[in-house]
């Protein structure tokens, strides 16, 4: 099931709504979002909701067993064995093929390419298992002694699927302790409208302009053509995923859980490392607590710590050669504004910045797009002008041109929409102290968050795919 559906929309989440108000106490409650969220994650694929059920409970036994081994010893045993068992699951369903393809093109061997299809989820729930052991070993969270309520924790349908990555921490007092106030319905629901506008009326149309031009062969592409694209294509992951956080977010806030924000107005970035403190956060703060600062053969080894982040950052997006690369052109580009320092790139002019941080992360996310290496090489090509020499590509071409205008608004919006333009215009509203212009905010906004969810209707109503990019890991 998807949120941008009409029928989750106007059924699933009503029926959910109802009866989370109408259930009495909080365990019914709780009882009442757990079924909900099994026949969620089940409607698409019901044989994966065995994996969640049997990584649910493993990973509450293991805390159970972390709790106990503190008085015998084995609380490092139990945290090892649940983390190794996880990475194993994680490993068996996403990487199997793409190890066993590689073993097979080094060896010159010909074992057969397991064909598994990648459960849904499974990276988002998996890495949260694994902060839950290691919060639980280092007792910066209490185990969960009930395993229906860490079922509610991992399999909870809002950030079930594609994030954000939420601690048990953030919700650990809340999963036994919350109420939901008429505020949080409503602020709930206008996230939830804003995160479909971003997903229906601005991703998908971005991703008509990128299939249009990268859904096939490129190596005739202009280079205006090859920029142009993968501009669109930046501005269409981050309205995808960031869409889908809102609506997590605001589902969450709906059923009285308060989550972290995921994105922070990453294209306002100033640096690569400012962008990676706004962009995904939530896996950007798993990597920095659970494996920067992890010993290595015994010491704190920064650089190595830093090569596994970022290496592990590309893994974990996909089992492909251009995820990999990904992560480590980034993480090389963090490399590089620390060994340069902090006061030597604040001395650089601001325009610079904002040049510099733009062109490394829109060619970042070309190479996000191109699992075909081949591809990945004439993009490379492309954008860099070589083209125009190696395969006689145009500069510029009348198709582009012609994309281009159709699409101007879109694309000027979208790049309006992606800088902390509206809640500048929030703040004014609603933190100037005027009651007049908190009642015309208020009002504005409800009246705005409307027309943007009957917008949002009609376009959904002849609409027959609205996956979620991040729903592929």
């Amino acid at each position: 099931m998807v949120f941008a559906d009409l029928f989750f929309i106007y059924i699933f989440l009503p029926l959910c709504l109802l009866s989370y108000l109408l259930a009495r106490g909080l365990p019914a409650k709780n009882t009442v979002l757990i079924v909900f969220s099994l026949i969620f994650y089940a409607w698409g694929e019901p044989l994966w909701i065995l994996l969640l059920v049997f990584s649910s409970f493993l990973n509450w036994a293991i805390g159970l067993l972390i709790e106990r081994g503190r008085e015998t010893g084995g609380a490092k045993a139990a945290v090892a064995a649940g983390i190794v068992v996880d990475v194993a699951l994680l490993v068996v369903f996403k990487y199997s093929g793409f190890l066993v393809e590689n073993l097979n093109l080094l060896t010159g061997l010909a074992l057969p390419v397991p064909q598994i299809r990648l459960p849904i989820g499974i990276s988002f729930f998996t890495f949260q298992a694994i902060s839950y052991l290691l919060d639980c070993y280092w007792e910066t969270v209490k185990v969960q002694q009930r395993y229906s309520r860490f079922l509610l924790y991992l399999s909870l349908f809002p950030q079930l699927i594609a994030g954000p990555i939420v601690r048990y921490s953030v919700v650990e007092d809340e999963i036994e302790n919350r109420s939901v106030t008429p505020t949080d319905l409503c602020e709930g629901a206008l996230r939830v409208i804003v995160g479909l506008a971003k997903k229906v009326i601005l991703a998908n149309n971005l991703w008509a302009i990128v299939d249009a031009f990268f859904g096939k062969d490129i190596t005739g592409l202009s280079v205006l053509g090859t920029w142009y694209t993968v501009i669109a294509y930046s501005l269409y992951v981050y309205f995808d995923f960031s869409g889908y956080s809102d609506i997590a977010i605001g589902l969450g806030r709906m059923f009285g859980f308060h989550f972290d924000e995921n994105f922070r107005h990453p294209f306002a970035c100033k640096t690569i490392a400012e962008f990676w403190q706004r962009w995904h956060i939530s896996l950007g703060s798993f990597f920095r607590d659970y494996l920067l600062y992890i010993p290595i053969f015994g010491k704190n080894r920064k650089y190595v710590s830093l090569f596994l982040v970022w290496f592990c950052t590309g893994v974990w997006h996909g089992a492909a050669w251009n995820y990999i690369l990904w992560g480590l052109y980034f993480g090389c580009f963090i490399f590089f504004e620390q060994k340069l320092g902090k006061k030597r790139i604040k001395k650089w002019p601001l325009w610079w910045k904002h040049i510099y941080s733009k062109l490394v992360i829109v060619i970042g996310f070309g190479i996000f797009y191109f699992e075909d290496l081949g591809q990945l090489g004439q993009f490379f090509l492309n954008i860099s002008g070589l083209a125009l020499f190696t395969s006689a590509a145009p500069f510029f071409d009348p198709v582009t041109w012609s994309s281009f205008l159709n699409n101007l608004f879109l694309l000027a919006g979208s790049i309006a929409f992606s800088l902390p333009l509206l809640p500048k215009v929030k703040h004014y509203f609603l933190e100037s102290g005027s009651d007049g212009l908190y009642v015309a905010g208020r009002a504005g906004s409800a009246v705005l968050c409307l027309g943007l969810l009957v917008i949002v209707s009609i376009l959904l109503v002849d609409s027959t795919n609205n996956v979620f990019l991040y729903w592929r890991f």
